[in-house]
Protein backbone atom coordinates (compact mmCIF):
# COMPACT_ATOMS: atom_id res chain seq x y z
CA UNK A 1 0.00 0.00 0.00
CA UNK A 2 2.95 2.42 0.77
CA UNK A 3 4.44 1.71 -2.55
CA UNK A 4 0.89 1.70 -4.82
CA UNK A 5 1.27 5.61 -6.84
CA UNK A 6 -1.63 7.85 -6.09
CA UNK A 7 -0.27 11.18 -7.75
CA UNK A 8 2.64 13.29 -8.68
CA UNK A 9 3.28 16.58 -7.40
CA UNK A 10 6.67 18.81 -8.88
CA UNK A 11 8.07 15.17 -9.67
CA UNK A 12 7.26 13.71 -5.84
CA UNK A 13 5.23 10.81 -6.05
CA UNK A 14 2.21 10.67 -3.67
CA UNK A 15 1.55 7.09 -2.84
CA UNK A 16 -2.16 5.77 -1.83
CA UNK A 17 -1.41 5.40 1.70
CA UNK A 18 0.18 9.55 1.89
CA UNK A 19 -3.01 10.58 -0.04
CA UNK A 20 -5.43 8.59 2.45
CA UNK A 21 -3.37 10.38 5.51
CA UNK A 22 -3.85 13.80 4.00
CA UNK A 23 -7.21 13.09 3.70
CA UNK A 24 -7.34 12.24 7.33
CA UNK A 25 -5.28 15.69 8.39
CA UNK A 26 -7.79 17.60 6.22
CA UNK A 27 -10.56 16.45 8.06
CA UNK A 28 -11.96 14.95 4.60
CA UNK A 29 -11.68 11.09 4.67
CA UNK A 30 -15.10 10.81 5.94
CA UNK A 31 -16.84 12.61 3.22
CA UNK A 32 -15.09 11.15 0.76
CA UNK A 33 -15.51 7.49 2.31
CA UNK A 34 -19.16 8.36 2.24
CA UNK A 35 -18.88 9.21 -1.76
CA UNK A 36 -16.83 6.00 -2.65
CA UNK A 37 -19.89 4.43 -0.94
CA UNK A 38 -22.61 6.13 -2.60
CA UNK A 39 -20.68 5.57 -5.87
CA UNK A 40 -20.26 1.62 -4.96
CA UNK A 41 -23.83 1.26 -3.78
CA UNK A 42 -25.15 3.29 -7.24
CA UNK A 43 -23.23 1.25 -9.63
CA UNK A 44 -24.13 -2.21 -7.91
CA UNK A 45 -27.98 -1.47 -7.93
CA UNK A 46 -27.62 -0.89 -11.82
CA UNK A 47 -25.55 -3.56 -12.70
CA UNK A 48 -28.73 -6.02 -11.40
CA UNK A 49 -31.19 -3.44 -13.06
CA UNK A 50 -31.35 -4.27 -17.01
CA UNK A 51 -34.17 -3.01 -17.67
CA UNK A 52 -32.77 0.62 -16.95
CA UNK A 53 -31.54 2.07 -20.28
CA UNK A 54 -30.63 5.39 -21.77
CA UNK A 55 -31.71 6.08 -25.52
CA UNK A 56 -28.61 7.21 -27.15
CA UNK A 57 -30.30 9.90 -29.23
CA UNK A 58 -31.48 11.48 -25.37
CA UNK A 59 -27.74 11.28 -24.21
CA UNK A 60 -26.27 12.94 -27.24
CA UNK A 61 -28.71 15.66 -26.98
CA UNK A 62 -28.44 15.93 -23.56
CA UNK A 63 -24.21 16.16 -24.45
CA UNK A 64 -25.02 18.93 -27.30
CA UNK A 65 -26.68 20.59 -24.65
CA UNK A 66 -23.91 20.40 -21.93
CA UNK A 67 -21.68 21.82 -24.94
CA UNK A 68 -23.76 24.76 -26.23
CA UNK A 69 -24.38 26.02 -22.44
CA UNK A 70 -20.73 25.82 -21.60
CA UNK A 71 -19.51 27.15 -24.75
CA UNK A 72 -17.84 24.10 -25.67
CA UNK A 73 -19.34 23.41 -29.28
CA UNK A 74 -15.69 23.84 -30.73
CA UNK A 75 -14.01 20.48 -30.63
CA UNK A 76 -10.68 21.62 -29.62
CA UNK A 77 -12.27 23.61 -26.84
CA UNK A 78 -13.77 20.70 -25.99
CA UNK A 79 -10.90 18.35 -25.85
CA UNK A 80 -9.19 20.78 -23.35
CA UNK A 81 -11.54 20.86 -21.46
CA UNK A 82 -12.13 17.28 -21.10
CA UNK A 83 -8.28 17.07 -20.52
CA UNK A 84 -8.37 19.39 -17.31
CA UNK A 85 -11.06 17.49 -16.00
CA UNK A 86 -9.13 14.31 -16.14
CA UNK A 87 -11.41 12.86 -18.48
CA UNK A 88 -11.73 11.40 -22.23
CA UNK A 89 -14.81 11.79 -23.98
CA UNK A 90 -15.93 8.05 -23.64
CA UNK A 91 -15.39 8.82 -19.42
CA UNK A 92 -17.83 12.04 -19.93
CA UNK A 93 -20.09 9.95 -22.25
CA UNK A 94 -20.49 7.62 -19.23
CA UNK A 95 -20.82 9.90 -16.81
CA UNK A 96 -23.91 11.86 -18.22
CA UNK A 97 -25.50 7.97 -19.06
CA UNK A 98 -25.00 7.01 -15.01
CA UNK A 99 -26.65 10.08 -14.00
CA UNK A 100 -29.60 9.43 -16.61
CA UNK A 101 -29.79 6.09 -15.36
CA UNK A 102 -29.54 7.06 -11.77
CA UNK A 103 -32.38 9.53 -12.07
CA UNK A 104 -34.50 6.55 -13.67
CA UNK A 105 -33.62 4.29 -10.31
CA UNK A 106 -34.67 7.06 -8.04
CA UNK A 107 -37.86 7.74 -9.90
CA UNK A 108 -38.60 4.04 -9.60
CA UNK A 109 -37.43 3.85 -5.86
CA UNK A 110 -39.44 6.57 -4.60
CA UNK A 111 -42.68 7.13 -6.95
CA UNK A 112 -44.68 4.73 -4.88
CA UNK A 113 -43.83 6.76 -1.74
CA UNK A 114 -44.23 10.02 -3.38
CA UNK A 115 -47.55 11.12 -2.88
CA UNK A 116 -47.98 9.98 1.15
CA UNK A 117 -44.18 11.61 2.04
CA UNK A 118 -45.54 14.35 0.57
CA UNK A 119 -49.14 14.45 2.51
CA UNK A 120 -47.55 13.77 5.99
CA UNK A 121 -45.24 17.02 5.12
CA UNK A 122 -47.68 19.09 3.34
CA UNK A 123 -48.89 21.34 6.24
CA UNK A 124 -44.87 22.09 6.69
CA UNK A 125 -44.22 22.76 3.07
CA UNK A 126 -47.10 25.26 2.54
CA UNK A 127 -46.47 28.67 2.12
CA UNK A 128 -47.80 32.36 3.03
CA UNK A 129 -47.52 36.18 1.71
CA UNK A 130 -46.99 37.80 4.59
CA UNK A 131 -46.54 41.64 5.46
CA UNK A 132 -45.04 42.60 9.19
CA UNK A 133 -44.51 45.49 10.77
CA UNK A 134 -42.54 45.14 13.53
CA UNK A 135 -41.99 46.31 17.16
CA UNK A 136 -40.03 47.43 20.21
CA UNK A 137 -43.19 49.18 22.36
CA UNK A 138 -46.49 46.66 22.88
CA UNK A 139 -48.24 50.15 23.24
CA UNK A 140 -47.20 51.55 20.12
CA UNK A 141 -48.03 47.74 18.50
CA UNK A 142 -51.74 48.22 19.54
CA UNK A 143 -51.90 51.45 19.01
CA UNK A 144 -50.83 51.05 15.02
CA UNK A 145 -53.09 47.95 15.20
CA UNK A 146 -55.87 50.07 15.58
CA UNK A 147 -55.01 52.79 13.03
CA UNK A 148 -55.28 49.51 10.68
CA UNK A 149 -58.34 48.45 11.90
CA UNK A 150 -59.88 51.40 11.39
CA UNK A 151 -58.18 52.15 7.76
CA UNK A 152 -56.29 49.44 5.64
CA UNK A 153 -54.87 51.38 3.94
CA UNK A 154 -52.28 52.69 6.78
CA UNK A 155 -50.81 49.52 6.89
CA UNK A 156 -47.78 50.41 4.36
CA UNK A 157 -46.95 54.06 5.49
CA UNK A 158 -47.17 52.97 9.06
CA UNK A 159 -45.00 49.86 8.13
CA UNK A 160 -42.21 52.54 6.46
CA UNK A 161 -42.17 54.73 9.83
CA UNK A 162 -42.48 52.45 12.39
CA UNK A 163 -41.18 48.89 11.36
CA UNK A 164 -37.47 48.09 12.60
CA UNK A 165 -37.41 45.15 10.22
CA UNK A 166 -35.25 45.87 6.72
CA UNK A 167 -38.65 44.96 4.90
CA UNK A 168 -39.96 48.41 6.20
CA UNK A 169 -38.88 49.96 2.67
CA UNK A 170 -40.73 47.43 0.63
CA UNK A 171 -44.13 48.62 3.06
CA UNK A 172 -43.13 45.52 5.35
CA UNK A 173 -43.52 42.90 2.39
CA UNK A 174 -41.42 39.65 4.10
CA UNK A 175 -42.57 38.08 0.82
CA UNK A 176 -43.53 33.93 0.53
CA UNK A 177 -42.19 31.78 3.60
CA UNK A 178 -42.72 28.18 4.81
CA UNK A 179 -45.52 27.86 7.10
CA UNK A 180 -43.31 25.03 8.35
CA UNK A 181 -40.29 27.25 9.11
CA UNK A 182 -42.60 30.28 11.43
CA UNK A 183 -42.87 29.79 14.84
CA UNK A 184 -45.74 28.43 16.61
CA UNK A 185 -47.29 31.29 17.77
CA UNK A 186 -47.78 32.70 13.81
CA UNK A 187 -48.59 29.42 12.69
CA UNK A 188 -51.23 28.68 15.31
CA UNK A 189 -52.64 32.69 14.38
CA UNK A 190 -52.68 31.74 10.48
CA UNK A 191 -54.99 28.59 11.09
CA UNK A 192 -57.95 30.66 11.54
CA UNK A 193 -56.69 33.86 9.36
CA UNK A 194 -58.08 34.99 5.86
CA UNK A 195 -56.50 36.95 3.28
CA UNK A 196 -56.15 40.57 4.10
CA UNK A 197 -56.77 40.01 7.41
CA UNK A 198 -54.28 41.65 10.73
CA UNK A 199 -52.41 39.22 12.83
CA UNK A 200 -51.48 40.35 16.48
CA UNK A 201 -49.58 42.03 18.15
CA UNK A 202 -47.80 38.79 18.49
CA UNK A 203 -44.55 38.86 21.30
CA UNK A 204 -41.44 37.39 19.25
CA UNK A 205 -38.33 38.00 20.88
CA UNK A 206 -38.97 40.78 23.02
CA UNK A 207 -40.77 42.58 20.25
CA UNK A 208 -43.92 42.82 18.95
CA UNK A 209 -45.07 41.91 15.31
CA UNK A 210 -48.50 42.74 13.42
CA UNK A 211 -48.82 40.84 10.44
CA UNK A 212 -50.92 41.14 7.38
CA UNK A 213 -52.41 37.82 5.48
CA UNK A 214 -51.92 38.72 1.76
CA UNK A 215 -51.89 34.95 0.35
CA UNK A 216 -52.26 31.90 0.65
CA UNK A 217 -50.25 29.30 -1.06
CA UNK A 218 -50.87 25.86 -0.65
CA UNK A 219 -47.89 23.09 -2.18
CA UNK A 220 -48.25 21.37 -4.82
CA UNK A 221 -46.37 18.16 -5.75
CA UNK A 222 -44.52 19.04 -8.89
CA UNK A 223 -41.90 20.94 -10.43
CA UNK A 224 -38.91 21.87 -7.79
CA UNK A 225 -40.43 20.62 -4.46
CA UNK A 226 -41.34 17.14 -6.54
CA UNK A 227 -37.87 16.98 -6.87
CA UNK A 228 -36.28 17.75 -3.61
CA UNK A 229 -38.98 14.99 -2.27
CA UNK A 230 -37.77 12.98 -4.42
CA UNK A 231 -34.02 13.30 -3.40
CA UNK A 232 -35.15 13.12 0.17
CA UNK A 233 -36.88 9.50 -0.45
CA UNK A 234 -33.96 8.24 -2.37
CA UNK A 235 -31.74 9.48 0.37
CA UNK A 236 -33.27 7.69 2.90
CA UNK A 237 -33.23 4.81 0.75
CA UNK A 238 -29.46 4.94 0.46
CA UNK A 239 -28.62 5.29 3.78
CA UNK A 240 -30.42 2.36 4.82
CA UNK A 241 -28.69 0.32 2.01
CA UNK A 242 -25.76 1.39 3.40
CA UNK A 243 -26.44 0.97 6.52
CA UNK A 244 -27.38 -2.90 6.11
CA UNK A 245 -23.55 -3.30 4.32
CA UNK A 246 -20.51 -4.49 6.21
CA UNK A 247 -17.72 -1.33 5.74
CA UNK A 248 -14.45 -1.63 6.84
CA UNK A 249 -11.96 0.90 6.58
CA UNK A 250 -8.27 -0.49 6.32
CA UNK A 251 -5.56 1.01 8.58
CA UNK A 252 -2.60 2.30 7.38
Amino acid sequence: MESIPFLSIDNESISLSQALNYLRASGSLKRTRGDILRQYLLEKQLEVREDIEIDSLRLDQSIMDFRLQNQLTDPKQFQTWLKSNGMTYNDFQNKVAFGFKVEKLKTEITEPKLEDYFNERKSFLDGVVLSRIILKDKQLAENIQQQILADQSKFEPLAREHSLSNDRILNGMMGSVSRGQLPEIIKTALNSARPGELIGPLELDSHYALFRVEQFLPATLEGRLKQELQNQLFEQWLQEKLQGMKIKLENY
